[in-house]
């Protein structure tokens, strides 16, 4: 069985998707790594790069989906990776030594759940740094203060995903942030966090893309907080307020 999991979910992402292949294939602890990619039936050319690197991709498909956390769930049924994490098409990993330094935590810890921190990147510019999202160990106050680990460097025991369940379709746009609300309130969830940048994401996602998602996605967020009982309006605040300390000045 291989130790990690990375699920990549993809749409008509040609021009980012083999940057993100490249970074997976890269990394030192290879031959540790079943590598999956969700495609949800792309039309720019996605389908032809997947054939042309398939010898470097363990698992791919390339059907019709119900959107992203759709794509997601069937990545999470097919991995069967002792830990399982998520790459998407528009993110690479900080350094090559990234699921090593994971897999050794793993190896010498007694939990179900490592994270640690991601830097947003220019789209145009990928080695300028755009916002550094740093993270902390978690303890219960931190979800009412609108407190989430950055999802992409979230890693997860496989056998936990099955007691905790998959994403909430439901939500459309915020269905990693109920699921990190979720995971981190279960009683049975122990996680590590390693004070390392895992991810560099290009800035461009579909939350942030236009006014009109930002508030949908202020919408989903506060129903994600409403079901899972963690918080309301001052829990919403405090984490979209945070968000402007992370921004980095070069």
């Amino acid at each position: 069985m291989n130790k990690i999991s990375i699920i990549t979910v993809t749409y008509n992402c040609v021009n980012t998707l083999g940057d993100t292949i490249k970074s997976v294939n890269a990394q030192t602890a290879r031959n540790e790594i079943e590598f999956i990619v969700i495609d949800g039936q792309s039309t720019d050319g996605t389908i032809d790069l997947l054939k042309d690197k398939q010898n470097e991709i363990d698992h791919w498909i390339s059907e019709k989906d119900s959107g992203i956390y759709d794509a997601m769930n069937k990545g999470l049924k097919i991995a069967s990776g002792q830990w399982v994490g998520f790459l998407h098409a528009d993110d690479m990993f900080f350094s090559d030594n990234v699921v090593e330094e994971i897999i050794l935590e793993a190896d010498r810890s007694k939990c179900n759940v490592i994270y640690g921190n991601l830097d947003y990147i220019s789209a145009d510019q990928p080695h300028k740094v755009v916002r550094h999202w740093q993270s902390q160990a978690y303890n219960k106050k931190l979800l009412k203060r609108g407190w989430m680990p950055a999802h992409p460097t979230v890693y997860i025991e496989n056998d936990h995903i099955k007691t905790v369940g998959f994403y909430n379709t439901d939500f459309k746009i915020a269905a990693d942030y109920e699921y990190m609300l979720r995971l981190f309130q279960h009683p049975v969830t122990t996680s590590k966090f390693i004070d390392s940048t895992f991810v560099n994401m290009r800035l461009g996602g579909v939350s942030n893309n236009s006014m009109k998602n930002i508030l949908r996605k202020s919408k989903e967020d506060y129903r994600a907080l409403k079901l899972n009982k963690v918080g309301g309006i001052y829990a919403l605040f405090i984490k979209n307020f945070s968000k402007l300390i992370q921004f980095v000045n070069k």
